[in-house]
């Protein structure tokens, strides 16, 4: 009983002390860190603007809280000045305005609504899991020819079957694909879900060395050289859960979003 009441004892300190702490805290954070034409610019906006300077990863600094304070009074002093000359009255600007503030809102709801509804692990998990399922176990060297028409795909098809045929010249002189083409063609390593359907279903056809036929996507036609396989080394899951967790949060956002709109009355 001793041990409990020590324990409840000890509870309620803490308690006191952190309450002391956040209202020392909210203290300074109200308390005016400048004074423009007596408009008060709050320390709370330096403060948020310093900590957005560190997560972008520049190191606190007496030089850098110096230049943020500068640069929050610049911005008063210039928004006074608009605003004497009535340029926040100005449609186009007050609609922007509005934007801005509409934007913030947003932002806020949806990272109180991220924060209020955390993806839980198993749901991260059976996606972690489809992931797998979908991209497999193996990486795929790829190199490609881009053409507009089934024609000059069977074109490019007998050309390389000539002898002493090279795919990266070949791809150099006829492919439309201008992120590959100066690089005869090559793709680099990837897995065939990064591809749409139909080119994906020619790569897992091909063995290592072998062209395909021309193969038509919504890009037009390719020819598809299977350059090399090797064994891919899927992340683990606590490697991939940041970007797992991201995806779901958008997912649901999303979700949230159309839920909101289809409530909405909109004419």
């Amino acid at each position: 009983m001793l041990k409990f009441s020590k324990f409840v004892l000890l509870s309620a300190l803490l308690a006191t002390a952190a309450g002391a702490q956040a209202a020392d805290e909210k203290a300074a954070a109200d308390k005016p860190a400048a004074l423009v034409n007596g408009v008060s610019i709050p320390q709370a906006r330096i403060d948020m603007r310093i900590k957005a300077a560190a997560q972008q990863g520049q190191p606190d600094s007496p030089e850098m809280r110096k230049a943020i304070r500068d640069d929050i009074i610049n911005l008063e002093v210039i928004s006074q000045a608009a605003t004497k000359n009535g340029l926040d009255k100005q449609p186009e600007i007050a609609q922007q305005l509005e934007l801005a503030r509409q934007s913030v809102l947003a932002g806020a709801y949806v990272q109180d609504y991220a924060k209020t509804h955390p993806i839980a692990d198993d749901v991260l998990k059976q996606e972690y899991e489809a992931l797998k399922a979908r991209v497999g176990n193996k990486e795929y060297k790829l190199s490609h020819i881009l053409v507009e028409s089934e024609d000059e795909a069977k074109k490019v098809e007998a050309e390389l079957k000539k002898k002493g045929a090279k795919f990266a010249t070949i791809a150099k002189a006829h492919s439309k694909d201008p992120g590959s083409k100066d690089n005869g063609g090559e793709l680099g390593w990837a897995v065939p879900s990064n591809f749409v359907q139909p080119f994906a279903e020619a790569v897992l056809k091909l063995s290592k060395g072998q062209v395909s036929a021309p193969v038509q996507t919504q890009y037009g036609w390719h020819v598809i050289k299977l350059e090399d396989t090797r064994e891919l080394k899927v992340p683990t899951f606590e490697e991939m859960k940041p970007n797992l967790e991201k995806r779901k949060q958008q997912e649901a956002v999303q979700k949230l979003i159309e839920d909101l709109r289809s409530k909405a009355k909109i004419e």
